[in-house]
């Protein structure tokens, strides 16, 4: 008979797996052997480091820790406000140097509470370093044509050096198409096929990198994790995140494998990674004993999950069960807190980019 060990997640436990004649047993197993909670220990950031697609990434390995211990927190919150102030202090030489202010353009149709806040968010972000925003806001009915014509505008204007199409966009538009509208110097999403098509291949260098892998790598970065020679796993292949981190990491010479919803035995490819990339939308989907001890967990998700505790009535949680993960790997973004802040850093970084490479400003 094969012995099991169960720990606890906080939206749902292993017990669930087991048939229910075996859950009483399994609860009561739970509570012996599950470990004492502890606090994560925070991890610091290296000094400042410059942002660019094929930065040399350090060599040190990532901290080695006792599979009882807990896993050091890589703080995405910390981590964008350094990177918030960096782009601050550039975009005041640029205005004193040249008198240009980087500018975005951002563009929402309907009223989707989720992607109203996503843009207020970006706004709020734009003012604290000092960028232009410009925002507009056109109702659900709107026709195509209504998007692709501000889109042009944006396009032809200087003092526009970023464009950003909310997404989703209403079922009645060709999204690819309003996406690829967006001109290739001007797209700070990073979603235009010429720049996926850079980032694909040797020795080409896309304008932009899509905000979220790239903050995901930056991470990595400031943190000293090496990622040269590593096996690292993401988990989902979509375009905006996980087909585009895949690229990244291949392009810091990993050896990359990704998971997605019809690989069989996913948990036996993630437990050979050194770095994980969970991207797949599924609250606590990544257990405990997927993890190699020793892993750094990078986890993109951000699941909204009930908790009666909560005045909200839920709480947001990872695609990686964090109580069970913190246990196994040596370092590991927490959620909210990680990935997060770090999506809209790159988007600022994008945009400041795109402002000087219009100036030739250095």
């Amino acid at each position: 008979m094969t012995s099991m060990v169960f720990s606890e997640c906080s939206t749902s436990t292993a017990s669930r797996l087991l048939p229910r004649s075996l859950r009483k047993d399994a609860v009561v197993l739970v509570r012996r052997l599950s470990l004492p909670r502890r606090s994560c220990a925070w991890m610091a950031p290296l000094s400042r480091r410059t942002l660019a697609v094929g930065a040399a990434a350090p060599t040190s390995p990532p901290p080695s820790v006792a599979i009882e211990a807990c896993a050091k927190v890589i703080d995405g919150k910390y981590v964008a406000k350094q990177i918030r102030d960096e782009i601050s202090a550039e975009v005041s030489r640029m205005k004193e140097a040249i008198g240009v202010v980087p500018g975005l353009a951002v563009i929402l149709v309907g009223d989707r509470k989720d992607s109203a806040t996503y843009v207020r968010n970006k706004k709020k972000a734009c003012e604290s370093v000092g960028i232009n925003s410009f925002e507009v806001h056109l109702p659900e009915d709107s026709e195509e044509e209504d998007v692709l014509k501000f889109i042009s505008g944006f396009n032809d204007d200087p003092s526009v050096h970023g464009i950003l199409v909310q997404l989703p966009l209403p079922s009645h538009m060709n999204e690819q198409g309003i996406l690829n509208a967006v001109t290739l110097e001007k797209d700070v999403d990073g979603f235009h096929p010429l720049n996926i098509g850079r980032l694909a291949m040797r020795g080409r260098e896309p304008l932009f990198v899509p905000c979220t892998p790239k903050g995901c790598i930056e991470l990595l970065h400031r943190y000293g994790i090496g990622i040269k020679g590593k096996r690292a796993v993401v988990i989902g292949r979509s375009n905006i995140v996980g087909m585009p981190a895949a690229l990244l990491l291949q392009r810091e010479d990993a050896t990359i494998s990704i998971v997605h919803s019809r690989t069989q035995n996913p948990e036996e490819i993630v437990r050979e990674a050194d770095i994980i990339i969970a991207a797949v939308g599924q609250a606590n989907m990544v257990r405990g004993t997927w993890i190699k001890p020793g892993a750094v967990i990078i986890d993109v998700g951000i699941n909204p999950v009930e908790d009666s505790k909560s005045s909200r009535g839920y709480k947001l949680v990872g695609d990686v069960c964090y109580e069970e993960a913190c246990k196994v790997a040596s370092a590991i973004t927490p959620v909210p807190g990680g990935v997060g802040p770090m999506t809209i850093a790159m988007l600022l970084s994008n945009t400041l980019t795109s402002a000087k490479r219009a100036h030739n400003f250095q």
